[in-house]
């Protein structure tokens, strides 16, 4: 696993507490899809992902692969 540093997360978002929560809701949609996989695979459940949901979406928003757009201040 590589390492991911609070610097890189604060040049993709303003600040880190929306990094968290940017990821913390990525984290929430792969957990919903594993869910979801596990339910249809049953007993076949090694074909899943093992590694941290954190990790993946911290991984995902590292990598550009979750897009995001601020609400306009008013």
């Amino acid at each position: 696993m590589a390492k991911m540093s609070f610097e890189e997360l604060d040049k993709l978002t303003e600040n880190r507490y929306e990094a968290v929560l940017l990821a913390a809701q990525r984290a929430r949609q792969i957990n919903a899809f594993r869910l979801a996989q596990l339910e249809r695979l049953g007993e076949n459940a090694e074909v899943i992902d093992g590694r941290k949901v954190t990790t993946v979406a911290l991984q995902d928003l590292m990598s550009g692969k979750v897009k995001f757009r601020r609400r306009p201040q008013h």
